[in-house]
């Protein structure tokens, strides 16, 4: 008897492997946050392509938006948005563009001088350039130049090419149509991003800044 109940109380196989419900829980946590930081890059990843509307719809303005200066110029980021706007202008060098960004604290210059100053650098007529350099961000880009419309600053019109880094295309459509109430006929020109840390810390940052904006930029 006394060796039936020692082989008893030894033998038990699976104890020790059960996690503690707050360990499950906790990652079950984890589990739905990748799910849904995947699910949330894939809509960035998924906006952030070319698209230029033919016919119709093809665009009448350009708005190329800001990004950081530095002491000596554009930085690369912007860079490679005026790059990639200068690559089409080159076929339609008739177009208006509207260059949206203020200054900051640490920018030498607003970054719609900046833009302007670059493009004339490489050809295009500074007459058909508008400046916005009012907004401090994406939100407010997108609303000022909304107001040059319908000012009568720049065209009246509802076929516009955005142009910026290909992580940020899809939270500009998001908001553009927000502000302007839809219908507006959006074509998309995407730069590539050139500067590997940045591209990281996009990778992770803009996910964060889609649900940011879809809750509170209104």
């Amino acid at each position: 008897m006394k060796l039936r109940q020692r082989k008893k109380n030894y033998y038990h196989p699976y104890e020790g492997r059960r996690k503690p419900l707050w360990l499950k829980i906790l990652l079950a946590l984890v589990l739905l946050a990748v799910v849904a930081f995947a699910v949330l890059e894939g809509i960035v990843l998924s906006g952030g392509r070319t698209r230029v509307a033919a016919g119709d719809g093809a665009p009448e303005v350009m708005v190329i938006f800001g990004c950081k200066v530095e002491p000596d110029g554009p930085s690369i980021l912007l860079r490679d948005r005026l790059d990639t706007a200068l690559g089409y202008l080159e076929a339609h060098p008739d177009m208006t563009v509207v260059v949206a960004g203020g200054q900051g604290s640490d920018e030498p210059v607003s970054e719609a001088q900046a833009m302007y100053d670059y493009l004339v650098e490489h050809g295009v007529d500074g007459a058909q350039i508008i400046r916005e350099d009012q907004s401090r961000n994406t939100w407010q880009n997108i609303n000022y130049t909304l107001e040059l419309f319908q000012s009568g600053e720049a065209a009246d019109t509802e076929r516009v090419l955005l142009v910026s880094s290909d992580f940020h295309l899809t939270r500009i459509q998001m908001l553009w149509n927000r502000a302007s109430g839809g219908g507006d006929t959006l074509s998309t020109l995407a730069a590539p991003v050139s500067h590997f840390p940045s591209r990281v810390q996009m990778f992770f940052r803009e996910p964060f800044a889609l649900v940011k904006s879809f809750l509170f930029d209104r």
